[in-house]
């Protein structure tokens, strides 16, 4: 593992487990969904349990991202699922990863910023609405803006057009193989981080240059 941080002008960032606490809020979702089967495996066990499960699920679904990729069909497939009522994304809460605000506040005038994500535009406009994000960035592309969606490389290099930034002078930041193989592919630096969906042997396998705990850690890093 080896970053260049002299060549870094600028970082883009995902959006699930990077940016926004998805991983902690999809464990909370399913220990409530257990919260019944308490008085058989108790109340302790419950948050552990719950983390299990999500965390099992976590690698199938990055793996289902490459092969809907590698078929041609990940826009679709991501745009289908993504027809969620707009009322319900208005009341939606979401959750930030700690020290993500900081974290930009400090980066941004150094860096240009963009979210290279594969959400849909409306909910990833309404996460960063809900923390007053929008002003950190440059660039926010969703699984909307391009033909194809990430772990394709179009979404990067559509960043970095956008940023008017050679690719080779960007720095793609994310939880997932998806993110690292979609950096990689671009021509980008990578870097992976652990407080989301991907495990370090994941993210090492993908490509990534250097593995941080917490996204926040970027400045430290850098």
């Amino acid at each position: 593992m080896t970053l260049d941080n002299k060549r870094i002008r600028a970082i883009l960032f995902d959006i699930d487990g990077t940016l926004s606490d998805t991983d902690d809020q999809m464990v909370s979702q399913v220990a409530r969904w257990l919260k019944p089967l308490g008085w058989l495996i108790g109340a302790k066990k419950l948050h552990l349990i719950a983390r299990r499960l999500v965390m099992g699920f976590e690698t199938p679904i990055n793996y289902l991202y490459s092969l809907l990729d590698y078929l041609g069909i990940d826009r679709w497939f991501i745009g289908g699922f993504s027809r969620k009522p707009s009322a319900r994304i208005r009341h939606h809460h979401y959750w930030i990863i700690p020290g993500v605000p900081e974290m930009l506040t400090h980066l941004r005038s150094k860096y240009a910023l963009g979210v290279v994500s594969a959400r849909d535009e409306e909910t990833t406009l309404a996460f960063l609405h809900q923390f007053n994000l929008e002003k950190y960035f440059g660039v926010v592309v969703t699984s909307q803006t391009c033909r194809r969606t990430k772990p394709h490389p179009e979404p990067v290099k559509f960043a970095a057009q956008s940023l008017r930034v050679k690719i080779e002078h960007c720095l793609m930041v994310g939880d997932t193989t998806v993110d690292m193989l979609a950096g990689k592919r671009a021509g980008s630096q990578t870097v992976g981080v652990l407080c989301g969906f991907g495990t370090r042997r994941e993210l090492l396998k993908s490509g990534a240059d250097e593995i941080i705990n917490n996204t926040a850690e970027i400045i430290q890093l850098l």
